[in-house]
Protein backbone atom coordinates (compact mmCIF):
# COMPACT_ATOMS: atom_id res chain seq x y z
CA UNK A 1 0.00 0.00 0.00
CA UNK A 2 2.44 2.36 0.44
CA UNK A 3 6.53 2.59 0.69
CA UNK A 4 8.26 3.59 4.00
CA UNK A 5 11.40 5.41 2.58
CA UNK A 6 12.14 7.52 -0.74
CA UNK A 7 14.91 9.93 -1.88
CA UNK A 8 15.26 12.86 0.62
CA UNK A 9 17.07 15.97 -0.83
CA UNK A 10 20.89 16.71 0.44
CA UNK A 11 20.85 18.69 3.53
CA UNK A 12 22.59 21.32 1.64
CA UNK A 13 19.97 21.89 -0.63
CA UNK A 14 17.22 22.18 2.10
CA UNK A 15 19.21 25.03 3.53
CA UNK A 16 19.43 26.98 0.26
CA UNK A 17 15.54 26.81 -0.09
CA UNK A 18 15.71 28.05 3.95
CA UNK A 19 16.95 31.40 2.99
CA UNK A 20 14.34 32.06 0.50
CA UNK A 21 10.89 33.77 1.17
CA UNK A 22 7.74 31.93 -0.13
CA UNK A 23 7.20 34.42 -2.82
CA UNK A 24 10.88 34.55 -4.13
CA UNK A 25 9.95 30.45 -4.78
CA UNK A 26 6.80 31.31 -6.04
CA UNK A 27 7.86 33.38 -8.75
CA UNK A 28 10.97 31.37 -9.59
CA UNK A 29 7.93 28.88 -10.38
CA UNK A 30 6.11 30.90 -12.43
CA UNK A 31 9.33 31.26 -14.42
CA UNK A 32 9.03 27.17 -15.13
CA UNK A 33 5.25 27.74 -14.95
CA UNK A 34 4.56 25.30 -12.36
CA UNK A 35 1.83 25.80 -10.09
CA UNK A 36 3.15 25.18 -6.41
CA UNK A 37 1.13 27.75 -3.96
CA UNK A 38 -0.84 25.89 -1.78
CA UNK A 39 -4.02 28.38 -1.92
CA UNK A 40 -5.88 28.61 1.48
CA UNK A 41 -3.57 27.05 3.64
CA UNK A 42 -2.25 29.66 6.44
CA UNK A 43 0.09 29.21 9.58
CA UNK A 44 -1.47 28.33 12.93
CA UNK A 45 2.23 30.01 14.42
CA UNK A 46 3.30 32.96 13.31
CA UNK A 47 6.94 33.89 12.55
CA UNK A 48 8.11 30.01 11.58
CA UNK A 49 9.88 29.12 8.64
CA UNK A 50 9.83 25.67 6.98
CA UNK A 51 12.13 23.99 4.70
CA UNK A 52 12.25 20.38 3.98
CA UNK A 53 11.58 17.40 2.06
CA UNK A 54 7.47 16.10 1.99
CA UNK A 55 6.77 12.86 3.84
CA UNK A 56 3.15 12.17 2.18
CA UNK A 57 -0.25 11.28 4.39
CA UNK A 58 -3.00 10.30 2.27
CA UNK A 59 -6.37 10.00 4.26
CA UNK A 60 -10.00 9.01 2.71
CA UNK A 61 -12.92 8.20 4.14
CA UNK A 62 -13.81 5.27 6.03
CA UNK A 63 -15.11 2.26 4.54
CA UNK A 64 -18.29 0.18 6.14
CA UNK A 65 -15.48 -1.48 8.80
CA UNK A 66 -13.66 1.68 9.53
CA UNK A 67 -9.61 1.85 9.59
CA UNK A 68 -7.64 3.27 11.23
CA UNK A 69 -5.94 6.84 11.00
CA UNK A 70 -2.59 5.14 11.47
CA UNK A 71 0.95 5.58 13.26
CA UNK A 72 2.47 6.65 9.81
CA UNK A 73 4.77 9.30 11.85
CA UNK A 74 6.73 6.20 13.07
CA UNK A 75 8.44 5.85 9.75
CA UNK A 76 9.57 9.92 9.30
CA UNK A 77 12.96 11.16 10.04
CA UNK A 78 14.38 14.42 11.58
CA UNK A 79 13.63 17.07 9.12
CA UNK A 80 10.77 15.78 7.22
CA UNK A 81 7.80 17.63 6.59
CA UNK A 82 4.60 15.74 6.51
CA UNK A 83 1.95 16.69 4.10
CA UNK A 84 -1.41 15.65 4.38
CA UNK A 85 -4.09 15.24 2.07
CA UNK A 86 -7.23 14.79 3.87
CA UNK A 87 -9.23 16.19 0.73
CA UNK A 88 -9.76 19.37 2.00
CA UNK A 89 -12.24 18.36 4.97
CA UNK A 90 -12.85 20.97 7.68
CA UNK A 91 -15.49 19.03 9.76
CA UNK A 92 -13.02 16.69 11.00
CA UNK A 93 -9.50 16.70 12.25
CA UNK A 94 -6.37 14.84 11.28
CA UNK A 95 -3.64 16.29 13.46
CA UNK A 96 -3.87 16.59 17.55
CA UNK A 97 -1.64 17.77 20.53
CA UNK A 98 -0.34 13.57 20.72
CA UNK A 99 1.05 13.65 16.99
CA UNK A 100 2.76 17.51 18.00
CA UNK A 101 4.23 16.27 20.52
CA UNK A 102 5.68 13.22 18.78
CA UNK A 103 6.63 15.40 15.73
CA UNK A 104 8.60 17.74 18.23
CA UNK A 105 10.53 15.23 19.89
CA UNK A 106 11.50 13.74 16.64
CA UNK A 107 13.08 16.61 15.20
CA UNK A 108 10.44 17.53 12.18
CA UNK A 109 10.48 20.33 10.52
CA UNK A 110 6.51 20.91 10.43
CA UNK A 111 3.28 19.71 9.08
CA UNK A 112 1.10 20.71 6.41
CA UNK A 113 -2.47 19.81 5.97
CA UNK A 114 -5.12 19.85 3.19
CA UNK A 115 -8.06 20.29 6.37
CA UNK A 116 -7.46 21.15 9.63
CA UNK A 117 -6.15 20.41 13.00
CA UNK A 118 -7.11 20.62 16.73
CA UNK A 119 -5.28 21.30 20.29
CA UNK A 120 -3.97 24.80 19.50
CA UNK A 121 -2.60 25.51 22.79
CA UNK A 122 -0.11 22.03 22.76
CA UNK A 123 1.41 23.50 19.33
CA UNK A 124 1.57 27.17 20.12
CA UNK A 125 3.16 26.14 23.43
CA UNK A 126 5.81 23.93 21.29
CA UNK A 127 6.21 26.35 18.53
CA UNK A 128 5.87 23.94 16.00
CA UNK A 129 5.45 24.74 12.27
CA UNK A 130 1.92 23.92 11.19
CA UNK A 131 -0.26 25.04 8.53
CA UNK A 132 -3.65 23.92 7.35
CA UNK A 133 -6.97 25.72 6.52
CA UNK A 134 -8.07 25.91 10.07
CA UNK A 135 -8.83 24.46 13.27
CA UNK A 136 -11.63 22.35 14.21
CA UNK A 137 -12.17 19.73 17.44
CA UNK A 138 -14.11 16.97 16.29
CA UNK A 139 -12.00 13.68 15.84
CA UNK A 140 -11.32 12.23 12.36
CA UNK A 141 -11.26 8.83 13.81
CA UNK A 142 -14.27 6.71 12.38
CA UNK A 143 -14.50 9.57 10.07
CA UNK A 144 -11.19 9.29 7.68
CA UNK A 145 -8.76 6.65 7.59
CA UNK A 146 -5.11 5.81 6.35
CA UNK A 147 -5.28 5.10 2.99
CA UNK A 148 -1.29 5.12 2.19
CA UNK A 149 2.07 7.33 2.32
CA UNK A 150 4.65 8.39 -0.19
CA UNK A 151 2.28 8.17 -2.70
CA UNK A 152 1.57 11.40 -4.70
CA UNK A 153 -1.24 13.63 -2.94
CA UNK A 154 -2.72 17.13 -3.66
CA UNK A 155 -2.18 19.76 -1.37
CA UNK A 156 -5.22 22.24 -2.39
CA UNK A 157 -4.66 21.24 -6.28
CA UNK A 158 -0.95 21.15 -6.12
CA UNK A 159 0.23 17.38 -6.77
CA UNK A 160 2.88 16.54 -4.21
CA UNK A 161 5.05 13.93 -4.40
CA UNK A 162 7.90 12.06 -1.46
CA UNK A 163 10.87 14.39 -1.60
CA UNK A 164 9.46 17.22 -3.23
CA UNK A 165 10.56 20.33 -1.70
CA UNK A 166 8.48 22.30 0.88
CA UNK A 167 8.87 25.66 2.09
CA UNK A 168 6.20 27.48 4.23
CA UNK A 169 6.54 31.04 5.94
CA UNK A 170 3.97 33.58 6.94
CA UNK A 171 2.88 34.15 3.50
CA UNK A 172 1.89 30.41 3.09
CA UNK A 173 3.14 27.01 1.28
CA UNK A 174 4.97 26.66 -1.66
CA UNK A 175 6.22 23.20 -3.43
CA UNK A 176 9.33 22.38 -5.38
CA UNK A 177 9.10 19.39 -7.30
CA UNK A 178 12.12 17.44 -6.69
CA UNK A 179 12.96 17.32 -10.67
CA UNK A 180 13.23 21.04 -10.97
CA UNK A 181 14.44 22.20 -7.73
CA UNK A 182 18.54 23.21 -8.22
CA UNK A 183 16.57 24.95 -11.53
CA UNK A 184 13.45 26.43 -9.83
CA UNK A 185 16.43 27.47 -6.61
CA UNK A 186 18.76 29.46 -9.14
CA UNK A 187 15.90 31.33 -10.35
CA UNK A 188 14.44 32.44 -6.73
CA UNK A 189 17.88 33.62 -5.84
CA UNK A 190 18.07 35.77 -8.88
CA UNK A 191 14.71 37.09 -8.06
CA UNK A 192 15.63 37.57 -4.59
CA UNK A 193 18.73 39.44 -5.62
CA UNK A 194 17.37 41.88 -8.14
CA UNK A 195 14.94 42.51 -5.40
CA UNK A 196 17.09 43.93 -2.96
CA UNK A 197 18.72 45.90 -5.65
CA UNK A 198 15.01 47.83 -6.26
CA UNK A 199 15.09 48.02 -1.99
CA UNK A 200 18.37 49.66 -2.80
CA UNK A 201 17.71 51.96 -5.10
CA UNK A 202 14.63 52.93 -3.07
CA UNK A 203 16.60 53.55 0.20
CA UNK A 204 18.56 55.84 -2.14
CA UNK A 205 15.63 58.32 -3.25
CA UNK A 206 15.06 56.73 -6.36
CA UNK A 207 11.04 56.38 -7.56
CA UNK A 208 9.92 53.38 -7.51
CA UNK A 209 8.69 52.83 -11.21
CA UNK A 210 12.60 53.96 -11.81
CA UNK A 211 13.81 51.34 -9.72
CA UNK A 212 11.39 48.82 -10.62
CA UNK A 213 12.28 49.33 -14.47
CA UNK A 214 15.72 49.55 -13.76
CA UNK A 215 15.78 46.21 -12.81
CA UNK A 216 12.86 44.52 -14.68
CA UNK A 217 10.73 43.73 -11.65
CA UNK A 218 7.13 43.19 -14.09
CA UNK A 219 9.37 40.49 -15.56
CA UNK A 220 10.99 38.98 -12.98
CA UNK A 221 8.32 35.93 -12.96
CA UNK A 222 9.03 35.45 -16.72
CA UNK A 223 11.27 33.45 -18.57
CA UNK A 224 14.01 35.02 -20.04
Amino acid sequence: MESKEFNRPSRQLIEEFHKLSTPNISDALDRFKVKGGCHGITPVVDNVKVAGPAFTVKYVPTAVEPGTVGDYIDYCKAGDVIVIDNGGRTDCTVWGDLLTITAKRMGLAGTIIDGVCRDIPTIRKLVYPIFTRGRFMVTGKDRVQLDAINVPVSLCGVRVEAGDIVVADDSGVVIVPEEMADKILQAAKSIAESEKFIEAEIEKGAKLSEARKKFGYHSLQRKS
